[in-house]
């Protein structure tokens, strides 16, 4: 299954969110709010509303940053990555409404990154390889540069 993706970015800080899987030794990562898309609903649709359920936000899309196919190890699925801006609320750890996922894991936090920055960014991000190739494309795409 696909899964839809937002990028928010505001005052150079990119939001991301943190998952906290249950149980003992439950791993913790950040990534960016998305998931997959339901019955009838356009990906626009479907990026706006993960953000609002994972974030509390209203957001705008404002364009697709990357497609990406599914890779070879098939560790995960094709991703879709879309700029969005804020048109409403203040950003707070929302949740998943399906069942399935909430059995598994909470939202439990999120976090603005400084894109300008990536020696401030939190060593959990940096240490994700999803999260961190994600992080290093969209400053390319937004035009912001690593520190060197």
């Amino acid at each position: 299954m696909a899964r839809y993706q937002g990028v928010i970015v505001r005052d150079d800080q990119i939001l991301l969110i943190k998952h906290q899987e249950h149980g003992p030794g439950g791993r913790s990562y950040w990534l960016l709010p998305g998931g997959g898309r339901e019955a009838g609903e356009s990906a626009e649709e479907c990026v706006r509303r993960e953000i609002q359920e994972e974030t509390g936000l209203t957001v705008a899309v404002v364009r697709l940053l990357w497609d990406d196919p599914a890779p070879p190890d098939r560790r995960r699925g094709p991703r879709k990555t879309y700029l969005c801006t804020i048109l409403a609320g203040e950003a707070a750890p929302g949740y998943d409404p399906e069942p399935e996922a909430t059995k598994v894991y909470a939202i439990t936090a999120v976090q603005w990154l400084d894109l300008r920055s990536e020696a401030a960014w939190d060593e959990q991000v940096r240490a994700d390889a999803t999260t961190y190739a994600d992080l290093l494309r969209i400053q390319a795409l937004l035009g912001y540069r690593p520190e060197r």
